[in-house]
C-alpha cells in the first residue's frame, strides 16, 4: 500500500465512525485542481531542458491552501494527491485556517548548477502563478527547497503580477525577506511541545525517557538539541550514512557538528555505531521517526521496543505497522499533530507578512505552543474518551471541522 492509499484509508476510517454523508465523503475524498504544467529551463551549456511541475490543492472549505514544494526526481502525481491531502487534515487539527496543497517539479536538484535552478525556480513559480496567491495559495519550502529557492520565486512572483501583498505568497523565506524568526527550528519545536504535553498527561520525569531519533536532519536535529535542554536523553540518532547509540545519552550539537565536517552521524567518537535500521528496535521509551515515509513497517514493528512513537516524519508508519503497534499496546502519535510545528510557524509568517510586521522569536514561539498544546489535548481527551488510537482521533477532529466548514458554506 502506497502513501496514498494510506492517507486515503485513514480519511475513510474517519469518516465512517463519524458516519459522514456520503456526498460530503465523496468532496472531500476529491481535490478540488490539480494542475500540471511544463517548466521550461535554459541550461548553461545553451539548451533547453523541460521538467514536469506540479501544483495539487485539495481542499479551501477552511481557508487558502497551504504546503510545500519540492525539487525530486522521483516526485509524482500521485505523492502530491497523498500530501495535499494530509496538509487539508494537519491545518484543520491545529485549528489554522488553511486547507491543503502540494507541489514541486520532477528533477533532481544537484545536477543544477545554481543558475540552472535558479531559473527553473523562477519558471515553475510562472507557470503556476495563475492558481497561487497570497489569499489563494501559499506555498513553502519541502524536501530540496529552502529560504534561498523561496527569495527567487518572491522575486519572480512580483514581477509578473505587481501584487503589493506579494510577500504573503510564499512562507519560509529569508528572514530578511519577511521570513519569521522561530521557522528553522519550527517542525523540530512543534514535535518536543507535543512529546512534552504528553510527558506532563503521563507524569513522566524528562531526565527518566530515553529517546531514539531516526533521522538525522533539520526537523530531527533541532528536536535533539531542544529535547536534550529540556533534560530528556536522546540515545540514538541516524542517518542515510548509519546510525550511533550511547545509553548514557549524546550531545545533540556535537553530533551535529560531526555530521556538517564528515558528512555523517556515523563515526561519532562518543557514541557506539549501529545500522540505521537498528534503531526502530533500541531500548528506549519514546521512537521519533523523523526521515522518510514507511520505515516503520510489518517487518520491523514487532521489534520496537518502546511505548511511543512520535511521527515527526510524513507518514513513517504503514497502516499494517500501526495495526501491530496497536495489538502491543505502543502508542503512535500521528505526523498530522506531531510534524505540525513547520505549517504552524509558516502560518505565524503569513499573518506577520500580510499585517506587516515582525514578531519576535519569543512571541512565534509562544504562539506555536499555545496551538500545539490545544491540538494535543484535543487528540488526548478524544482518544481517551471514544477507547481509540490518537491517529483515529487526530483525524476525526480534523475530518469533522472541514466537513462542517464545507456544510456551513452550503458547498454540498
Amino acid at each position: 500500500m502506497g502513501a496514498y492509499e494510506a492517507v486515503e484509508g485513514f480519511f475513510q476510517a474517519a469518516a465512517d465512525r463519524l458516519s459522514l454523508d456520503p456526498s460530503i465523503r465523496t468532496v472531500l475524498a476529491s481535490h478540488q485542481r490539480q494542475t500540471s504544467v511544463q517548466v521550461r529551463v535554459p541550461m548553461d551549456d545553451g539548451t533547453v531542458q523541460t521538467f514536469e511541475g506540479y501544483r495539487v490543492q485539495h481542499n479551501n472549505a477552511r481557508g487558502p491552501f497551504k504546503g510545500g514544494l519540492r525539487f525530486h526526481q522521483t516526485v509524482s502525481l500521485d505523492e502530491f494527491r497523498c500530501f495535499s491531502a494530509l496538509m487539508t487534515w494537519k491545518c484543520s487539527l491545529l485549528d489554522i485556517p488553511y486547507g491543503g496543497g502540494k507541489g514541486g517539479v520532477a528533477v533532481d536538484p544537484k545536477k543544477l548548477s545554481e543558475g540552472e535552478l535558479e531559473r527553473l525556480s523562477r519558471s515553475f513559480i510562472r507557470e503556476i502563478a495563475p492558481v497561487i496567491g497570497p489569499r489563494i495559495d501559499i506555498p513553502a519550502p519541502d524536501v530540496n527547497t529552502g529560504a534561498r529557492e523561496m527569495a527567487w520565486m518572491i522575486d519572480e512572483y512580483e514581477r509578473i503580477t505587481g501584487d503589493g501583498d506579494a510577500f504573503a505568497v510564499l512562507t519560509g523565506k529569508p528572514i530578511t525577506l519577511g521570513g519569521s524568526l522561530g521557522r528553522e527550528q519550527a517542525t523540530g519545536r512543534g514535535g518536543l511541545i507535543c512529546l512534552d504535553r504528553i510527558a506532563h498527561h503521563r507524569g513522566w520525569t524528562r531526565e527518566k525517557i530515553r529517546i531514539a531519533v531516526e533521522g538525522y536532519g533539520n526537523a530531527a536535529s533541532w528536536f535533539s538539541i531542544l529535547a536534550t535542554q529540556l533534560g530528556y536523553r536522546i540515545v540514538a540518532v541516524s542517518d542515510t550514512g548509519g546510525g550511533i547509540h550511547n545509553p548514557e545519552g549524546l550531545d545533540p550539537r556535537a553530533v551535529l557538528a560531526h555530521k556538517k565536517q564528515s558528512g555523517s552521524v556515523r563515526g561519532f567518537k562518543q557514541a557506539d555505531e549501529v545500522a540505521g535500521e537498528d534503531i526502530i528496535g533500541l531500548d528506549c521509551e519514546v521512537l521519533v521517526p523523523a526521515a522518510m515515509e514507511e520505515h516503520i513497517h510489518d517487518e520491523n514493528a514487532d521489534s520496537v521496543q518502546a511505548n511511543l512513537i512520535l511521527e515527526v516524519a510524513n507518514y513513517p508508519v504503514t497502516p499494517k505497522a500501526d495495526d501491530l503497534l496497536k495489538a502491543r499496546g505502543v502508542t503512535v502519535i500521528p505526523d498530522i499533530l506531531a510534524s505540525a510545528g513547520g505549517v504552524v510557524v509558516s502560518y505565524l509568517e503569513w499573518v506577520q507578512n500580510l499585517q506587516r510586521e515582525k514578531w519576535s522569536e519569543e512571541r512565534v514561539n509562544q504562539r506555536l505552543a499555545e496551538l500545539m498544546n490545544a491540538a494535543t489535548d484535543d487528540v488526548l481527551s478524544r482518544a481517551h474518551a471514544s477507547g481509540i488510537t490518537h491517529r483515529e482521533a487526530a483525524y476525526e477532529i480534523a475530518v469533522q471541522r472541514v466537513a462542517e466548514a464545507e456544510h456551513l458554506r452550503g458547498r454540498w
